[in-house]
């Protein structure tokens, strides 16, 4: 079951490559390295969010980071 979720994420990140790659400029190699960076750690994380669905998002991150300034308010 987790197999089909993570080819069906794959399909979809590489259906978005194979759409935006020939957008870029041939000369742009910095913003090629970028886009498809990003694209990797998109994938990592949704891989990561088909093992473990209760992990927490960025939301409850920035919770958990302006909840020690409380005091200060």
């Amino acid at each position: 079951m987790k197999v089909g979720r993570i080819l069906g994420v794959t399909v979809i990140l590489v259906l978005i490559l194979l759409f935006q790659w020939p957008k870029l400029k041939k000369n742009e190699r910095k913003v090629k390295i970028a886009f498809f960076s990003l694209m990797v750690v998109n994938w990592g994380l949704a891989v990561l969010l088909v093992f473990f669905p209760e992990m927490p998002g960025p939301g409850q991150f920035i919770d958990f980071l302006y909840k020690s300034f409380k005091p200060f308010w």
